[in-house]
């Protein structure tokens, strides 16, 4: 009998697990019938609910439109098909004569609209709209650009609360997290003659905390409606116009509430080796390499880059890299004028306004390289480890009426050993582009120059050592004045020249024994104490860069400094001139006592 009753036992707790079981996938059925009942009921509720919201809420300047819309109520999701968000033009005329015109407009396309994690229950009996997850998979967003002065200096909220237009629908509407994911993004300039545009892809955007209720759109800790902001940009290539070179952009972040950019690396990248550069562009082209690592922007103001497209900044920052600079001479120069082309002229022809209080310098490694024409040879010089600091990098005319001059300040090695120091003072509102410079190379062996200075200058440096090399120079567009002072010890400098079929360059014997014997001073001070100042006043060619004008007015001072002043250069060419004629004149007398010789031989054979 009580084997019986252990038998029955399983029976029973079977039929109660069939039982539980049976209730159970009855009540999920149940639940998956209402949830596919009240979305295909409420579907077309849904679907005008939220054309309505959209056209409501951006005051009839925006239309949704999608073909399907499929929603879950029992796990809050829901999916929109071919969506398309487009501005109404003609409304956004009238909001022009309003004078309550966005500066930007969007264009927004994509395949899927995700929601995920809504509760349907709080939104029918609460009246309180909460998402989780707003997904954009892979939009296309273009994005408009027209700045409209009644737009200035408006804070970044909405102009009229959002919320007047929802309170009929909903008591609050709270987005945890928009994401787009994948974004190729247009971007349109429509503030010139001609619409400029650009195009970004593999881009990721996230707003934080999207929320409209009675409150928000005065809160001063959101930034329109968001608590924050995070973009992301991997990966970007940008072909210049002239197709001599790539930009590289690998790992872009950036987040609003810090107002922190930074940037794992930037390249300018030539597309065509060092040889076949200057063969395609035609004439000698510089070629620029340009690799920056770890760079970072620090107190961006989004709502100005936002309505007005105008970059400011607190600080910038780089914390390493390399800037090379290739020249091959052998090509044609293209004789063009550089005027109106130095790097502050340059900075204020920008299309971007900017200003960034700080720009900081790391670990930048930079060189000059140039196959000269002359030796046929390749001539480099290195500024190794260059960092330092520029202040006030503007364009803005209202910061610039406060404060005119941008300054930069830099050290570096040349060659590994010289330090180097300077200074350079930009006037920003001088039309003739005024700028001054002053530093000094302190304790360099001489010979490290005969890298560049053999190629380039045709001079081998046998010793010297450069004890200083200051410099105080003020110019502008027509030339340069100031001075430099050179102190040297034990100067002694070989001339060389190139012959045609030889490979290594030759010593000009005589020239050299004239130049150290009647033109190169030795020593700076001389023996008797006495300091050579070079004074300098250098006319510029409008065709000279500005790094060639730098670099001549100092070659000016140096020339002076070690006593090839014009003067000196005249006599030696005279010299020369002299030791030419004799040799001329002693050629042409051994040429005559070789024919005299010739003909006495010829009559003695035929006699």
């Amino acid at each position: 009998m009580e084997t019986n009753n252990m038998a029955e036992r399983p029976k029973r707790k079977f039929k109660l697990f069939k039982w539980i079981a049976a209730i159970l996938l009855f009540v999920v059925l149940g639940l998956a019938g209402a949830s596919w009942y009240l979305s295909v009921k409420l579907r077309p509720i849904i679907g005008r609910e939220l054309r309505t919201l959209v056209k409501t809420s951006t005051h009839g300047l925006y239309s949704l439109d999608f073909a399907t819309i499929h929603t879950n109520f029992i796990t809050g999701t829901a999916t929109i098909g071919e969506v398309r968000i487009t501005p109404d033009t003609n409304v956004f005329k009238q909001l022009i004569t309003a004078q309550k015109a966005p500066n930007n407009l969007y264009y927004i396309r994509l395949k899927k609209l995700s929601v995920k994690r809504f509760k349907p229950w709080s939104i029918y009996f609460d009246k309180v709209v909460d998402v989780k997850l707003l997904l954009f998979d892979k939009p296309e967003v273009t994005m408009v650009n027209r700045h409209f002065d009644f737009n200035d200096n408006l804070p970044p909220r909405p102009r009229k609360s959002p919320y007047e237009y929802i309170a009929k629908l909903f008591k609050s509407l709270r987005v945890e997290m928009v994401d787009f994911k994948n974004m190729k993004l247009k971007y349109v300039d429509n503030n010139g003659p001609v619409p400029e545009i650009d195009s970004i892809a593999n881009m990721n955007v996230t707003l934080k905390d999207w929320l409209i209720d009675p409150t928000s759109a005065q809160d001063t800790s959101r930034l329109y409606l968001l608590k924050d902001i995070d973009v992301n940009i991997s990966d970007y290539t940008y072909a210049t116009p002239d197709s001599m070179y790539h930009l590289n952009v690998h790992q872009l972040d950036f987040n609003a509430k810090s107002g922190k950019l930074s940037l794992k690396h930037f390249g300018v990248v030539p597309r065509y080796s060092e040889g076949a550069f200057s063969r395609v562009a035609g004439y000698a082209k510089s070629r620029y390499h340009i690799q920056l690592d770890n760079l970072g922007l620090n107190g961006i103001d989004l709502p100005a880059f936002i309505q007005k497209r105008e970059l400011y900044a607190d600080e910038m920052s780089i914390a390493e890299g390399s800037v090379s600079v290739f020249r091959n001479s052998t090509f044609p120069k293209l004789e063009k004028v550089r005027t109106g082309r130095f790097p502050q002229q340059l900075l204020q022809k920008l299309d971007l306004p900017m200003s960034i209080k700080k720009v900081s310098l790391g670990n930048i490694n930079i060189s000059y390289a140039e196959f000269s024409r002359r030796s046929l040879q390749k001539g480099k010089v290195t500024f190794d480890k260059t960092s330092g600091t520029l202040s006030n990098v503007t364009n803005m005319p209202k910061v610039k009426s406060v404060q005119p001059i941008m300054q930069a300040d830099l050290q570096s090695h040349i060659m590994g050993q010289g330090k180097l120091e300077i200074s350079f003072k930009f006037d920003l509102n001088s039309p003739i582009g005024a700028f001054s410079y002053k530093g000094s190379i302190n304790d360099m062996d001489g010979r490290k120059l005969n890298p560049v200075s053999k190629p380039l200058g045709l001079m081998q440096i046998n010793k010297g050592t450069i004890k200083q090399l200051a410099f105080d120079i003020a110019a502008d567009e027509q030339g340069a004045k100031g001075k430099v002072r050179f102190r040297f010890n034990d100067l002694s400098l070989t001339l060389l020249k190139k012959e045609e079929g030889e490979e290594w360059l030759k010593r000009k014997a005589l020239l050299s024994i004239l130049a150290n014997a009647l033109v190169i001073r030795s020593d700076n001070p001389d023996s008797t104490g006495e300091f050579t100042i070079a004074p300098v006043q250098f006319e510029r060619k409008p065709t000279s860069s500005f790094f060639n004008f730098v670099w001549k007015t100092l070659f000016q001072g140096i020339k002076y400094s070690i006593g090839v002043t014009p003067q000196k250069e005249a006599e030696i060419r005279a010299k020369i001139a002299s030791f030419e004629q004799m040799k001329g004149d002693r050629e042409e007398r051994r040429k005559r006592r070789q024919e005299r010789r010739e003909r006495r031989e010829r009559e003695e054979a035929n006699k």
